[in-house]
């Protein structure tokens, strides 16, 4: 194959959506995307998450694999895959509803006045000593012009959070790191129309 700029992939533009998880079995719930659906509309059901900072989102792939040794080899006979994982790590701009809920694992309520009836305008966020930890479906995608592509995880929990970092002259930022779940035996699905082929 001979080399090709015109096969070399940035992505300036991009989104993250999220929705509930869908519940194996059930119905009624998230319909998760089996398509690149139409760009910049937020897949049926799901959520934007807005403004990601610069760095862009980061996807990684990871195979865990331990080494079968012979005693008739000093290398390697085979690979025995140990496990599997894909995990999502982006940093959220945008405070709203939605990500600080995402980020604090918790949900927003609003103040009511001393009668309950009317609401005050101040919310409240409970952080619980013992948090449930939600299922989400996340839906990423990126594109460079008219190639696009759709990263779609099924099943997610957050894994891991950043510190929120209060600053006088820098925005507010949620950084978290999302892991994909199994899902009747698949960790997510990559969509594309890129010409992908090396002939």
């Amino acid at each position: 194959m001979a080399n090709d700029a015109k096969k070399i992939r940035f992505a300036p533009n991009g989104a993250l959506y999220i929705a509930p998880a869908p519940i194996e079995g059930a119905t009624g719930g998230t319909v998760v995307p089996k398509d690149l659906g139409t760009p910049g509309t937020s897949p049926v059901g799901y959520k934007e998450l807005g403004y990601v900072d610069e760095a862009g989102v980061t996807l990684t792939p990871a195979i865990e694999t331990q080494p079968v040794n012979a005693w008739q080899s000093a290398v390697p006979v085979l690979y025995n895959v140990q496990g599997a994982s894909f995990s999502i790590k982006a940093t959220l701009m945008e405070t709203n509803e939605i990500t600080t809920e995402l980020f604090f694992g918790a949900q927003w309520v609003e103040l009511k006045d001393e009668g309950g009836a009317t609401g005050t305008g101040t919310y409240k966020l409970d952080l619980s000593s013992t948090p449930d930890l939600k299922e989400i479906s996340i839906v990423v995608d990126w594109n460079q012009g008219a190639i696009r592509y759709r990263c779609v995880i099924t099943r997610a929990m957050i894994s891991d959070r950043g510190a929120i970092q209060l600053n006088r002259t820098e925005n507010g930022k949620f950084e978290l790191t999302l892991e994909a779940l199994d899902f009747q035996g698949n960790l997510g699905t990559i969509y594309t129309n890129d010409d992908i082929s090396t002939d």
